[in-house]
């Protein structure tokens, strides 16, 4: 009734997981899960009920009585209902492991024992926040029999309550009172009491507003931009706001520069704990008014990927040296959409994610987190120069440095919008489709005439532009 419980573990092992996969897919989605063995599932008043209905009747002594559900339920069938009851996506393609019996057994326990494959699984696990215990209640082996728990209580109206029926309020309890993110780090003051910041492109935009949040806190902000004068601009709003901040007059596409940077802050401060690659530039225009333009194309990956890449790798020793740190680098949804008319820039952002996933998985072990943030559309001195985007949905800045905020406080691999997601899952199951509608949007969004060779940008938008902008939040076109 109440929901309440004193003890993780069951079922309970898989809250963590059900809760990522509703923050990370909408509820309609369907996923792929596990059949499973049964499970019995009771709520403790109905063990509590049956056994005082029990001991009380005469004649019963000598006579064992399991007190369990008369019908358990597979294991996929309690994810799904918990799912539903967090209203996270159902597991609709669900995998029966009996299938791994077709497999001899001692084959399966050799591959089973590879260190490769245990720390495969302990990967998996520790992505989801399920200790390896939970793994036993898979395949659970044993059935019990309650037909003398049946016919003692026969008439008493003491029964087991179907699992859907109370799912509601043990996942309320659950996650108000147990989920263990409770328990950990939830600020942002307390993430980064202590550490060095560094954030490029510091001086305006993205990379102000989120040296404005840590100005809040006792982190060693490093501010990084091309123009000192803009950086003491932005160091005195941190002073003010009663923070400690550091600027670093660097261009970031000046490899050199990055290796002069990265050794003065080590020199200056001993340490390395966040990078924050925010510094870019973006360029706006169709291919075919690119083919003259091949320079376009270098400048864009010399800053975006090679000058982030750089300051990584520059990085990366002082926090193997420390056994931790995190980096976190500012992507686009673009990637996630293959927005057109972004190519050069697409094109620079998923090279530096690919190498994101890459070095993620030689460093899983040695403390050091990357997060890539798919960025959508933000109001920024970068998208400025193109007028129609005056009337297009955006992010403000300061709403793009809470994404990074959360990126900091909970250190996960992707923070992406739910549109970007389910873009990228369409060009996986129905690219055809999905390649129709960008075009549509290709073409509902000419180059500005400024990029197309032809005077000054387009300033007005349609009613039908601006619909589409709203329909498609968040995605440059």
């Amino acid at each position: 009734q109440t929901g309440h419980i004193d003890k993780i573990d069951g079922p309970y092992y898989a809250f963590k997981f059900i809760q990522k996969l509703r923050g990370a897919l909408p509820q309609w989605m369907p996923t792929i899960g596990v059949e499973g063995g049964y499970l019995n599932i009771v709520p403790v008043d109905f063990v509590a009920n049956a056994i005082c209905q029990i001991a009380r009747q005469k004649n019963l002594d000598g006579q064992c009585f399991h007190i369990v559900d008369p019908a358990p339920q597979r294991v996929g069938d309690v994810l799904n209902i918990f799912a539903r009851a967090a209203h996270a996506p159902q597991l609709s393609m669900r995998i029966d492991l009996k299938m791994l019996d077709m497999i001899p057994k001692p084959v399966r326990t050799i591959v089973g024992g590879l260190p490769q494959v245990k720390r495969l699984r302990q990967t998996v696990l520790e992505g989801f926040d399920l200790p390896s215990e939970s793994l036993g209640y898979i395949r659970v082996p044993t059935k019990f029999a309650c037909d003398n728990t049946t016919k003692a209580l026969a008439g008493s109206g003491i029964a087991c309550p179907p699992l859907k029926s109370y799912a509601a309020p043990v996942w309320d309890y659950w996650e108000r009172h147990l989920d263990p993110d409770l328990f950990r780090a939830q600020t942002l003051s307390e993430v980064v009491d202590g550490k060095v910041v560094i954030i490029t492109g510091a001086s305006s935009g993205i990379g102000e507003a989120m040296a404005l949040k840590l100005a809040h806190t006792k982190a060693n902000i490093i501010l990084v931009a091309r123009t000192e004068e803009k950086l003491q601009e932005t160091k005195q709003k941190i002073a003010a706001l009663g923070g400690t901040a550091y600027s670093y007059a660097a261009d970031v596409s000046d490899l050199a520069a990055c290796d002069r940077l990265i050794a003065e802050v080590i020199r200056d401060h001993g340490r390395i704990d966040i990078l924050i690659n925010n510094a870019g530039r973006s360029i706006r225009r169709a291919i075919a008014n690119s083919l003259d333009r091949f320079h376009d194309y270098e400048r864009t990956m010399q800053l975006n990927y090679f000058g982030a890449l750089r300051l990584i790798m520059n990085s990366l020793p002082a926090m193997l040296a420390q056994k931790r740190g995190h980096i976190i680098n500012i992507s686009s949804i673009g990637v996630l959409t293959n927005a057109p008319r972004f190519s050069a820039y697409i094109a620079s952002k998923a090279a530096l994610d690919a190498f994101s996933r890459s070095a993620a998985t030689e460093f899983s072990d040695k403390g050091i987190r990357f997060t890539t943030i798919n960025m959508p559309l933000v109001r920024t001195p970068m998208i400025a120069p193109t007028d129609i985007y005056k009337n297009f949905p955006a992010l403000s800045p300061e709403e793009a440095a809470d994404l990074i905020e959360e990126a900091i406080v909970k250190r996960p691999k992707r923070i992406a919008t739910r549109l970007g997601i389910a873009v990228q899952l369409m060009h996986y199951v129905t690219p055809k489709l999905t390649e129709v509608i960008m075009n549509m949007g290709f073409n509902m969004f000419p180059d500005s005439k400024k990029a197309a060779g032809d005077g000054a940008s387009q300033a007005n938008i349609s009613s039908e532009q601006l619909a589409f902008s709203y329909f498609m939040r968040g995605i440059h076109w």
